[in-house]
């Protein structure tokens, strides 16, 4: 029994020795190394919050968030803003015969005027924005037919377009150029701006139709293929969108560095809002050296060429006249964010330092664990 006993242990200790040395057959330890690292022993900074440093920065951002959205707000309503909706929804509208009567098949445009009065005269450079709603073009479909290379003048995309494009990337066996369903779908309103004078003479307002469009979309994004010098050769075999009137090379003849793709008109309608209620810049009245107003006050007439139609998908269109600051466009939004954000840390400073001085009687020793 003793012999048996002994060989027992000794095979024990065989086998512990065998493990704690690493032998053949034997799986490794999963613990982590005992360092400070693996063993979360790194200092760190844990912050202990008391009333003495959580009262300080309720008020300190209250005052500092109050006066800035004080200065967002007065600064966006301080820009003037004037807008017209020309839908042609109701029957008294000038638009009205316009909308019901819009054919796609119609040769001859049909043009409507709105007669408006401005109230109060715009200072220095005023922006001409229209603008569409129930409009969405954040679809996903929609914001993925087109295609990029083909915009950025590449020759075998402009044959071959990507099947993204896809109803809109071919028609009667010709490319279409440009493709997709952001193209086919452009605004191509015509509006024209003319003051009239006391004694009834209409002076038509000089609106610049370049600058509109981001420099990086103009000059990087959105190239002609083969350059600007004869579009019609570079376009040919190719179709116009299904739904435009002309080819993308008739856009605007008068100018070759706003023709074709680089058009800013169509520079900025491929730029995807992301609402279905949305602006987009559309022409800049800048203000003329030694003149002021820009636009002073009195009766105004807006031509439209009635070439968009919205009814079909309950939409309405807008002509917007604003002018700018330096934080952009009226926008109240971010000042009543930032005088919201500002009253409620304040108030709750308030309450908190009440509840602290009301109901915090231990000594400032019972603070501070041992």
């Amino acid at each position: 029994m003793m012999a048996s006993s002994y060989n027992a242990k000794e095979e024990d200790g065989h086998h512990s020795g065998s493990a704690t040395h690493g032998g053949p057959g034997v799986a490794k330890s999963k613990k982590p190394d005992n360092t400070a690292f693996k063993q979360q022993r790194l200092p760190a900074w844990q912050p202990i919050l008391t009333a003495g440093t959580v009262l300080p920065a309720f008020f300190v951002i209250g005052l500092i968030f109050i006066p800035i959205g004080i200065g967002l707000y007065v600064t966006s309503n301080n820009i003037k803003e004037f807008e017209i909706d020309y839908t042609g929804l109701d029957i008294d509208s000038p638009c009205y015969s316009c909308a019901k009567n819009f054919s796609w098949n119609s040769t001859a445009p049909c043009v409507c005027t709105v007669n408006f009065t401005l109230e109060q005269p715009f200072e220095s450079n005023v922006y001409m924005y229209y603008g569409l709603s129930n409009f969405y073009q954040n679809h996903r479909r929609y914001v993925k037919s087109r295609d990029d290379s083909q915009l950025n003048g590449d020759l075998s995309a402009l044959k071959s377009p990507s099947k993204e494009c896809e109803p809109y990337r071919t028609s009667e066996g010709q490319s279409i150029a440009p493709c997709g369903a952001i193209a086919n779908s452009l605004f191509n309103d015509t509006l024209e701006l003319y003051h009239i004078e006391s004694n009834g003479t209409k002076n038509q307002v000089v609106l610049a139709k370049k600058g509109i469009a981001w420099w990086t979309d103009k000059h990087v994004k959105f190239r002609n293929p083969g350059g600007n010098s004869n579009l019609t050769a570079a376009f040919q075999g190719t179709a116009k969108p299904v739904n435009w009137r002309k080819p993308v090379y008739e856009l605007d003849q008068s100018d070759p560095e706003n023709n074709g793709f680089i058009n800013e008109d169509f520079i900025v309608w491929m730029r995807t809002a992301a609402l279905p209620t949305f602006r987009k810049l559309y022409r800049i009245i800048h203000k003329k050296p030694n003149t002021t107003p820009t636009l002073p006050s009195g009766r105004y007439a807006l031509d439209i060429t009635y070439n968009y139609p919205v009814l079909s998908f309950d939409g309405r269109k807008r002509m917007i006249l604003s002018t700018i600051s330096w934080m952009g466009g009226k926008n109240p939004f971010l000042g009543i964010a930032y005088i919201t954000v500002g009253s409620i840390c304040f108030f709750l400073g308030v309450v908190l330092l009440i509840i602290h001085h009301k109901y915090d009687t231990r000594s400032n020793s019972a603070d501070i664990p041992n």
